[in-house]
């Protein structure tokens, strides 16, 4: 016996109720698909594009600085006797600038000399002993045991003359080190030690610094640093007289900031600097980087797309804004410097860049 199943029987109730699922499934389905072209239109603010000419000098103070120094110092260890220059002192190649006392290294190559006379006696006497036995070998009176130790001790003779002429070349040397000696032409910059002051060896008596070659360091901040073009001219003036001027390329770039000032020590080396540029003087450089086309943009109008830097583009025709990729040259306080990317008489968005999106519609005030 089967069970009956009850019969539904449409209503008007029940049929207004399937009409509305119907229309609200439609609804929805609908604004999945289809904007909403009744949502209002962004009003912004542009800016139009002028493409200028633009070019900047940067300048930083700095002091005129040796190349090359020396530290001076002697070979071995004693009391200082004298010095012969002092700060500011210009010396000439193999100029003497300071010695020592040399009491004991006279006295040791008095030493030496009189060993050598020694070893010379001494080996005279063991070649004619060596000799006589050689003819008492051949006439057979003497053995052979005699001659070969007549002919060792002239051996030995000999090598202790050659240990003392050693000994004496050495004395003259360590004599000659009592002297101190300029290796280069150049200025005294710094002293290191007082005459009377026993010294050792390798401590600094005198700096030298080399003459024939200047450079002019500076300090400069790491933001200027980055801004500065590669392998750049750079011309270096006196301040207390700019007519005194050279030019110079980077030589150097310190790989640490001053822990104090947090800045750079350049060094500039200069192609044949005026003889008015001394050690010490104070000077101004200057880098002028090559002109450019730049478009002046304020900074609000800089968008970040993923990786890339771009601007929003108003199109005149369609009234929306589409996003356009820039290359950046240099960021200051409130602007940006754009050098490629736009053209002259297109409007770029400046405020509110983060609600827009491509193909939006936007109206100018």
């Amino acid at each position: 016996m089967s069970t009956a199943q009850p019969i539904l029987r449409p209503n008007k109730q029940n049929g207004i109720r399937c009409v509305l699922s119907v229309l609200i499934l439609s609804m929805g389905a609908c604004s999945e698909e289809v904007p909403d072209t009744s949502a209002p239109i962004r009003p912004v603010q542009t800016q139009i594009v002028e493409i200028t000419k633009w070019s900047q000098a940067g300048t930083a103070v700095g002091e005129i600085k040796p190349r090359y120094e020396s530290d001076i110092s002697f070979r071995v260890v004693g009391k200082l006797a004298e010095r012969l220059v002092d700060v500011g002192s210009i010396v000439q190649k193999n100029t003497i600038v300071a010695r020592l006392d040399s009491t004991n290294e006279e006295t040791a190559r008095k030493i030496a000399e009189s060993d050598i006379s020694a070893a010379t006696a001494e080996r005279d006497d063991a070649r004619r002993n060596e000799g006589r036995q050689r003819d008492l070998l051949q006439r057979g009176i003497s053995t052979q045991v005699n001659y070969d130790a007549a002919e060792r001790r002239v051996k030995q003779a000999e090598a202790k003359l050659e240990a003392a002429e050693l000994a004496v070349k050495n004395a003259i040397d360590r004599l000659g080190y009592t002297v101190l000696r300029s290796d280069v032409d150049g200025l005294v910059t710094a002293i290191g030690a007082q005459p009377g002051q026993v010294v050792a060896a390798g401590q600094i008596v005198v700096r030298i610094a080399r003459t024939d070659a200047k450079e002019a360091e500076f300090k400069v901040s790491e933001r200027t640093l980055r801004s500065v073009p590669p392998n750049p001219v750079v011309e270096v003036s006196l301040v207390s007289d700019p007519a005194v001027k050279a030019t110079g390329f980077v030589r150097e770039v310190a790989t640490t900031a001053d822990p104090v000032t947090r800045t750079y020590a350049v060094r500039i080396a200069l192609d044949s600097p005026p003889g008015l540029m001394r050690f010490g003087a104070t000077v101004q450089g200057r880098v002028v980087w090559e002109e450019e086309q730049v478009v002046r943009l304020p900074s609000s109008a800089l968008f970040h797309s993923d990786k890339d830097l771009a601007v929003w583009v108003f199109d005149p025709e369609k009234s929306t804004v589409n996003l356009r990729p820039i290359k950046v040259l240099q960021y200051h306080n409130d602007e940006i410097l754009v050098v490629n990317g736009l053209a002259n008489g297109e409007r770029v968005v400046i405020a509110g860049v983060q609600k827009l999106w491509p193909g939006m519609r936007v109206r100018l005030p």
